[in-house]
């Protein structure tokens, strides 16, 4: 299987769309449905933005989605939104949303805590979305070593994740394993409950 990884531009968001709308959550995913925005928004963003216009309670997925996919759109095209995808036979089946420290809100709408001062000096990997056949077949690690090889060439010192503690293998693991970042060269640094730091220096 030959995979291409390709860096999200505007030029690929119907293509980032396209496996988002069609091939990332077919599987009755927990975590669907989902653009990968609220990383990079604030809670008070996402209620201005979302909350506040959809005017159904309780939420109906026709009113909701269109609104989450304009958030996306405005976030790809602004480069807020930053990260790659993965293309097998021209068709995209999977993401990962990596973006600079310095890039993400203070707190994010989800309540993770990303953001440094310093720019162009560390990334993050805060989520993978895999299409369910491809899974498990190196879709991921493909997605990881494009970061690190783009990351090294772009001058930044380290790359984090922050996957979780997890006995048994998670179906839907949008933050990774820790065994997919130990295979690329990242360590432990700290574990807070049941977050483990992985971090990889590049210098």
């Amino acid at each position: 299987m030959n995979i291409v990884i390709c860096k999200l531009s505007p030029d690929l968001a119907n293509d980032f769309f396209s496996f988002f709308d069609n091939r990332a959550f077919t599987d009755n995913s927990p975590e669907g449905p989902c653009y990968c925005t609220r990383y990079q928004m604030t809670k008070e963003q996402e209620k201005a933005e979302l909350f506040d216009k959809v005017k159904t309670r309780p939420y109906k997925r026709e009113e909701f989605i269109p609104i989450l996919r304009q958030i996306a759109e405005y976030q790809i095209k602004s480069g807020a939104m930053q990260g790659y995808l993965a293309f097998v036979d021209g068709v995209s089946i999977g993401w990962c949303n990596v973006n600079d420290k310095a890039n993400f809100p203070t707190e994010a709408a989800n309540g993770a805590h990303f953001y440094a001062t310093a720019k162009k000096k560390e990334k993050v990997v805060v989520c993978f979305q895999v299409a369910p056949d491809f899974r498990g077949k190196g879709v991921a690690t493909a997605l990881l070593q494009q970061v690190i090889i783009d990351a090294k060439t772009e001058g930044y010192a380290a790359i984090e994740s922050y996957p979780k503690k997890r006995n048994e293998r998670y179906e839907w693991d949008f933050l990774g394993p820790v065994r997919l970042y130990e295979k690329a060269g990242f360590i432990k640094v700290d574990e807070q409950d049941k977050t483990i730091i992985m971090r990889k220096l590049l210098n």
